[in-house]
């Protein structure tokens, strides 16, 4: 039996995440990265140059990131078998745990459900504006449910399923040359003007790292709530994204409901494809049924990662 490092990662990350008491001490392992892209932005990403030039310093970006990462990581990996022998893969688990979200986007979409249930509607949408990043304060209940749907769908990929695909594939260096990417692409990774030419090289890379794991996430979620097959095949290219489709899609056919559709960012509104079927008055009960399925799928994927060590 191979060492089950995804498995014992995944399961400590279920069981205690990342407590606050320990991200307001020394913050979360992804601020480093956080940091070293807003430096490199900050200094390389000048309107002053041309688009070719702010494209290829993109690039230099992505490469020292991802090298610094992956090189780090491997060298503290190497370390950890040094003094443990046998027994490192505990240490290796502990130490790539930080970068899988389950618990953390469990606990953030259930802070949505909860006051939207009860009908604190403000308090709802305060809760959802701390996970998209669309404008809130006018959405209504569907709304809000179909946002923190969205999220926690998109997030089943970027969060869990990806992490897990690249530490059973490349191990602790895998995983946070990973996260490394996904940080750059949520901050730099964007088609608005300021990053559409310095941050092309985060978002491609993010969309091949995501390749697999995105499509993976959907057929996670369909099995987990027994369909969505059709819609998850019909409109997952419908997304702009060629990886968030999947598990979207997957959600809204199994949940029998329709997601995305107009959204407003920074005040204009953008008319976005409807994915899936059924009504678009999403409620509360229904985040909770998606929460029911992301719990499911979770599960799942520890099946898979017990599974490879097994047969490895």
């Amino acid at each position: 039996m191979a060492e089950p490092v995804a498995l014992f990662a995944l399961a400590v990350d279920a069981a205690i995440g990342w407590p606050q008491a320990l991200y307001r001490r020394i913050g979360h392992p992804v601020g480093t990265f956080a940091f070293v892209i807003a430096f490199c932005e900050r200094r390389w990403n000048d309107n002053r140059l041309s688009d070719g030039a702010r494209r290829a310093l993109g690039v230099v970006t992505v490469i020292g990131l991802t090298t610094l990462a992956f090189g780090i990581a491997f060298v503290v990996q190497e370390a950890a078998r040094h003094l443990f022998g046998r027994w490192s893969w505990v240490a290796v688990g502990v130490l790539a745990f930080p970068a899988i979200a389950q618990r953390s986007l469990h606990d953030h979409v259930l802070a949505v459900a909860r006051p939207l249930e009860a009908g604190r509607l403000d308090a709802a949408r305060g809760a959802v504006g701390m996970i998209v990043g669309r404008d809130t304060a006018a959405l209504d209940e569907a709304g809000v449910a179909r946002a923190a749907i969205e999220s926690l769908s998109e997030s089943f990929c970027d969060g869990i399923v990806a992490p897990a695909f690249w530490l059973l594939v490349l191990g602790l260096p895998g995983v946070w040359a990973y996260k490394a990417i996904n940080t750059a692409d949520s901050m730099i990774g964007h088609y608005e003007p300021r990053w559409r030419a310095f941050g092309w090289a985060t978002a491609r890379t993010d969309d091949v790292a995501n390749l697999v794991p995105a499509r993976l996430s959907g057929l996670l979620i369909c099995i987990a709530g027994r369909g969505g097959w059709r819609i998850m095949l019909r409109d997952a290219r419908k997304h702009a994204s060629p990886n968030a489709g999947w598990p979207e899609a997957a959600m809204a056919g199994v949940l029998g409901v329709r997601l995305a559709g107009p959204v407003s960012y920074d005040g204009v509104t953008h008319n976005k494809p409807w994915i899936g079927e059924g009504g678009a008055d999403v409620s509360a009960a229904d985040l909770h049924r998606a929460l029911h399925i992301y719990r499911i799928a979770c599960l799942l994927l520890w099946i898979i990662a017990g599974s490879v060590a097994w047969a490895l």
